[in-house]
């Protein structure tokens, strides 16, 4: 199970070989791309160690940020027999059986005219959608566990907007910050909070010494749309501050990380903007064009590349390349790449692009152009992941057989 409130298992640590982290990407509907992605991953990992495996049992960290925030809890919260809420395979049809009401599309003939025109004239006064089915679904899908109730550590970024502060809820703070420990439903509605798509989320904490604390939480893609490095940042702290449940990993046993980092995809190869054309915005321009929201697209895509960057030029420095993948098509297109399009037409796009995925060869980032160029030898992402798993499976076998915390 993950940590206690002191950070401590209660008992003695299985010893470990290497810290293994998943991290999942924000970018609403398109999350269908990295569910599709992990439910490849727990299949071979059922084909080494049975059909009860999953992937919490496997992983110390996951990550996860908007639509990735959601996996993450849903791949870390307990059923009622402590055991993981879904499995892999089943968060795609999830997206595909709730996406429709949570991204309702227009309407046909005269009501969908009617309807697209109250969401343009919304978006000047309100968000575009009005978030209380995907309220209600949250709701019944994580009742009320809370986040010590995690069946491995997650990390999930928001951000407090009365304090303009990034709060990032994790398993690791609850010993120093217990007012942390709020209900998982109410950090994955927090962290899919998109500005401009849905309402800001707020709710109140309290301690067990009666003490409240207020949250004013909108989307962590504002300031950390691909988790990863919020993920290997606080590992490596409580690496470096002793906690033995990374016992006996060093801060710089980088080789001895076992990162993987699932995007949601980009649009870049379709070079949407020049600047010619962005000088003459104002408002309204930066919040919509062409069914998406450019703002939200800079923040989103910068900061993630920004990431992968760091980490892929770390590891390569520290001679650890193979311990960190990260999977991400920077291909999709306009009809492809919308966070709010959840027509069957495009959903089904999406899964395919995420089989499709596994099949590409692993690709790394170029810092000068931004576009993610084949690593020659390492063969495909999907051979990549099965190496990993047998990495994972070695691992969980060395700890005992036991989940990962």
């Amino acid at each position: 199970m993950a940590t206690s409130g002191d950070g401590s298992t209660g008992s003695t640590p299985a010893k470990k070989n290497i810290v293994t982290m998943l991290s999942i990407d924000g970018g609403g509907v398109r999350g269908i791309i990295p569910a599709t992605i992990i439910a490849f991953l727990e299949s071979k990992l059922q084909e080494l160690d049975g059909e009860e495996a999953r992937l919490a049992d496997y992983f110390d960290v996951i990550a996860g940020t908007s639509t990735g925030g959601l996996l993450a809890l849903m791949l870390a919260a307990p059923n009622k027999d402590r055991r993981p809420l879904f499995a892999a395979k089943d968060i795609t049809q999830f997206y595909l059986d709730h996406s429709p009401k949570i991204f309702p599309q227009k309407l046909n003939c005269m009501r969908g005219i009617i309807s697209q025109l109250i969401k343009k004239i919304r978006i000047l006064v309100g968000p575009k959608y009005d978030g209380e089915y995907r309220h209600s679904i949250i709701r019944q899908l994580l009742g009320q566990s809370k986040l010590h109730d995690t069946l491995t550590n997650v990390i999930i970024p928001t951000f407090d907007i009365r304090i303009l502060q990034p709060t990032i809820f994790s398993n690791f703070t609850l010993k120093f910050q217990p007012q942390k420990d709020a209900l998982l439903s109410d950090i994955g509605i927090a962290t899919s909070a998109a500005p401009t798509y849905f309402p800001a989320h707020y709710f109140e904490t309290k301690d067990d010494k009666g003490s409240t604390r207020e949250f004013n939480l909108v989307d962590g893609g504002v300031v950390a749309n691909n988790p990863t490095l919020a993920a290997v940042s606080q590992a490596t702290r409580e690496i470096v501050t002793g906690n033995d449940q990374f016992f006996p990993i060093k801060p710089t046993d980088y080789h001895k990380l076992l990162v993987i980092s699932i995007g949601t995809g980009s649009s870049k190869i379709e070079e949407k903007y020049t600047a010619q054309e962005v000088s003459k915005w104002g408002i309204l321009r930066w919040l919509t064009r062409k069914g998406s929201s450019p703002i939200l697209d800079i923040f989103n895509f910068g900061s993630g590349d920004m990431v992968d960057i760091h980490l892929a030029n770390l590891f390569q420095a520290l001679q650890s390349e193979e311990s960190y993948l990260r999977i991400q098509d920077d291909k999709l297109t306009s009809s492809t790449i919308s966070i709010d399009d959840s027509s069957m037409e495009n959903m089904q796009k999406l899964v395919q692009i995420g089989n499709d995925l596994l099949n590409k060869p692993v690709s790394r980032v170029n810092i000068e152009t931004g576009l993610y160029e084949e690593v020659p030898g390492a063969g495909t992402n999907g051979d990549m992941l099965i190496s990993f798993a047998k990495k994972l499976s070695a691992e969980r076998k060395q700890r005992g057989g036991t989940v990962p915390i």
